[in-house]
C-alpha cells in the first residue's frame, strides 16, 4: 500500500523538523546564533487520471484529474538571519552589530571566515582575536601599556595610552555583506564560509549605507524565541504521531485483506 510509504516520508520529515528545533533550543544562549527552519516540499504525483484529456465520448475535456501524491521531502534548512537582542556586558572588547554585516576572521590556515559573534579578546602579542584565537581582520594590535580601548559606532578603534592625553587610533574594523546570507556555509563555532550561493563578500565600513553600526560593551544574543520553538516542537510531535497513525491504519487494512484471502 502506498499509504505506508507516504506516511513514512512524513515521519522522516518531522524527525528532521524536530532535530532542527532541538538545535535551535540548544543554542538559545549562543552569542550571535541564528535560528534555523526546516523547509519541505511535496514529492512526485502518480496520475490515476490526467486533467484536460477528452472524456469517454471524446467531446469534452475532463476538468479535474486524479493525482495521488507520494509524500514529502526536505528541501532546505534555512538560517533566519534576523537581528538578535543586544546584551550589555561592559567588556570593552565585546562588540555587537546592529544591522546587516559580518565581522571578518582569519582562521589558522589563513582562510577568511565570517561571524556575528563579537566576543573578542587579546592575544599574547596584543592582536584582536576571537575566543578561539582567530585574528580579526583587518588586524588590530593593542599596545601593552593601553589603559582603555574605545570603539566607536563606525568601527574605529582607539587606545588610551598611559602617559598620553590624546586617544591613539589603532585601526578600523570593516564588515562584509552578502547578497544571500542564507547561502553561507555554517561551520560551527559561530563561523560561516562564503559559498557560490551566498555570493561574493562586499566589504565596507560600519555605518555606511547597508552596513551595521558597532556597539561597544554589548554582545548580540541568539535570535531564538523559546515560546515559538516549544510551540513548533509540539506541532512537529503531533504531526509525527499522525503519520504513525496512518501507518498503523494502513497496516490494519492490509491485515484485513490478508485475512480475507486466507
Amino acid at each position: 500500500m502506498k499509504a505506508l510509504a507516504i506516511a513514512a516520508t512524513g515521519m522522516a520529515a518531522q524527525q528532521l523538523n524536530v532535530e532542527v528545533i532541538a538545535n535551535n533550543i540548544a543554542n538559545i544562549n549562543t552569542t550571535g546564533f541564528k535560528r534555523a527552519r526546516a523547509e519541505f516540499t511535496d514529492l512526485l504525483y502518480q496520475a490515476e487520471r490526467l486533467p484536460g484529456v477528452a472524456n469517454r465520448g471524446g467531446e469534452n475535456a475532463i476538468p479535474e484529474g486524479a493525482m495521488v501524491g507520494l509524500g514529502v521531502r526536505s528541501a532546505a534548512v534555512r538560517k533566519l538571519h534576523l537581528q538578535g537582542a543586544l546584551a550589555h556586558t561592559s567588556n570593552k572588547l565585546d562588540v555587537a552589530l546592529t544591522g546587516r554585516g559580518w565581522f571578518q576572521i582569519n582562521n589558522s590556515s589563513g582562510e577568511t571566515l565570517y561571524t556575528r559573534a563579537g566576543a573578542f579578546n587579546k592575544s599574547s602579542t596584543g592582536q584582536l582575536v576571537t575566543l578561539d584565537g582567530y585574528v580579526v581582520q583587518p588586524e588590530i594590535t593593542i599596545p601593552q601599556n593601553t589603559l582603555e580601548v574605545v570603539i566607536n559606532k563606525t568601527g574605529q578603534v582607539f587606545a588610551r595610552i598611559s602617559g598620553q592625553t590624546e586617544l591613539e587610533e589603532l585601526g578600523q574594523l570593516s564588515l562584509a555583506n552578502f547578497a544571500n546570507d542564507s547561502g553561507l556555509d555554517p561551520l560551527g563555532g559561530n563561523l560561516f564560509r562564503e559559498t557560490a550561493a551566498s555570493g561574493a563578500a562586499v566589504t565596507g565600513v560600519p555605518g555606511d549605507v547597508g552596513f551595521a553600526t558597532v556597539n561597544q560593551g554589548y554582545l548580540e544574543s541568539s535570535n531564538v524565541d523559546p515560546v515559538r520553538e516549544i510551540t513548533e516542537l509540539i506541532a512537529a510531535q503531533r504531526a509525527y504521531e499522525m503519520n504513525s497513525k496512518v501507518i498503523q491504519a494502513a497496516d490494519e487494512m492490509a491485515g484485513t485483506v490478508a485475512k480475507g484471502i486466507r
